[in-house]
């Protein structure tokens, strides 16, 4: 399967896997959950399991979401007069709310990146 994946470009597939779908195919769903990956794909029977992203996710969530949050914090903070309790309850939840809601698909992105450039397939 090394043709079908140098046929196809590295930018599809790691598209492919932000939208949390399989790396080779395009077709079959990665996750059964939030962040569980299934065993192998439905539709190209690949399996998942030698795409282990292990904390790379996370890392690269922590790494945007808090680039992210803090610019956005230095560039609204002289014009939200707020006190610094606010300013703690806005920021602390708009970092967790992100971080929850990229991690997913960070993940997927991650894993097709591994497929792209090392997994045996």
């Amino acid at each position: 399967m090394a043709s079908s994946r140098q046929s196809m470009s590295a930018l599809e597939t790691v598209w492919r896997g932000f939208r949390r779908l399989c790396p080779r195919c395009g077709e079959g769903r990665m996750f059964a959950g939030y962040l569980s990956v299934r065993e192998a794909c439905a539709v190209c029977k690949m399996a998942f399991e030698p795409l282990r992203s292990d904390d790379a996710p996370p890392y690269f969530t922590l790494f945007i979401v808090g680039h992210l949050v803090v610019s956005l914090y230095l560039l609204l903070w002289p014009y939200m007069p707020f006190p610094d309790w606010v300013h703690a309850l806005i920021w602390c939840s708009l970092t967790l709310v992100l971080s929850l809601a990229l991690l997913p698909f960070i993940k997927g992105g991650v894993m097709a990146v591994i497929f792209r450039t090392k997994a045996s397939q």
